[in-house]
């Protein structure tokens, strides 16, 4: 599917779905989603350069992903996709910026392409010309990404205080099997989404600093002081996913320290019943053998005299533990 974004006779950006050169002829923007191979050639008659195909997007060399050739500038990296959903996904995006137009090429849905063309549609100066039109998508990928983030420290944070944060909670209380699986399973979502916005900000780094290079002999110094603003953006952004995923491991480790102390508590339990009911038990094995030589046999105190016994035997264990606190 291809999208045509052409400014309007008065001003006003006219979003339209592109079926023929015709509607790309004037276009600023075209944004090339899961394109067919018809889709392809048609763009390419347009603008006068090839677009990557998805093998080459994909490819991770940088030198693969980041080139420049006579007529284009091509951009190459990895965005997330599909939070929203649950499914987060890594998904590599194209940017070809040729003299007169801004081509981006994808098969995912970024939630971020979906922000910017309604911008779009509110403030037309965005998709003025090819370059400021680049510059402002990568300015909302970098804002979006931050949401991103953002969101996920908001989940860790909510994390960390459900699991140790239990304050009217009885300390002694176990976390249940059901408990534990869900804890594990929000930490590792977490992990997904930091891991792979982690690869985006790095991405997202490479792309403006050979954007920075290419663009410098070429635009004013407006346009290097919003490259610079959004190095510096992604710098943080890095910072804060090296944060996030010490967080995450951290989460990850004291959920494993939960595991195990529960199951320790289950083994304990079985401990200390094994030794509760040993006492009684022998008891019980020495009054059962029958020989006639033991003289509590015919002795009509003997039954009571033994059953009291083995309360005995196992009343002072469970004692025991019970004042060192083991139970």
């Amino acid at each position: 599917m291809l999208r045509a974004y052409s400014p309007g006779a008065k001003g006003a950006t006219c979003v339209t779905d592109a079926d023929g050169a015709a509607l790309l002829a004037g276009a600023v923007w075209i944004d090339m989603i899961n394109p067919t191979p018809v889709e392809e050639a048609l763009v390419e008659s347009v603008i006068g350069v090839q677009v990557p195909t998805r093998d080459e997007m994909i490819e991770i060399e940088p030198s693969s992903r980041l080139y420049q050739e006579p007529g284009g500038l091509f951009l190459t990296a990895n965005l997330i996709a599909g939070v929203d959903s649950g499914d987060p996904i890594s998904t590599a995006v194209s940017f070809v910026l040729t003299p007169g137009r801004l081509v981006t090429v994808r098969y995912a849905e970024p939630k971020v392409f979906e922000l910017f063309a309604a911008h779009v549609a509110r403030a037309p100066g965005l998709c003025s010309d090819a370059n400021s039109t680049l510059i402002n998508l990568l300015d909302a990928v970098v804002d979006r990404l931050a949401d991103v983030l953002e969101k996920v420290g908001d989940d860790l944070d909510n994390i960390s205080r459900s699991t140790f944060r239990r304050s009217n909670a009885d300390p002694r209380q176990r976390m249940t099997t059901a408990a534990l699986t869900v804890l594990l399973t929000r930490i590792g979502a977490a992990q997904d989404i930091v891991s792979k916005s982690r690869d985006s900000a790095v991405s997202l780094t490479r792309v403006i600093s050979f954007l920075t290079y290419a663009l410098k002999k070429k635009d004013g110094g407006d346009t290097r002081e919003r490259l610079r603003s959004l190095s510096r953006d992604l710098v943080s952004l890095t910072d804060q996913t090296n944060y996030l995923g010490n967080n995450v491991t951290f989460l990850l480790d004291a959920a494993m320290g939960l595991i195990n102390i529960e199951q320790n508590a289950i083994i304990k339990i079985f401990s200390v019943a094994a030794v509760i009911f040993l006492p009684p038990t022998l008891v019980a094995s020495i009054y059962g053998m029958n020989f006639h030589a033991m003289p509590e046999l015919v002795w009509h105190y003997g039954y009571p005299m033994a059953i009291g016994l083995m309360i005995v035997s196992a009343v002072l264990p469970y004692s025991f533990f019970k004042s060192r606190g083991w139970l």
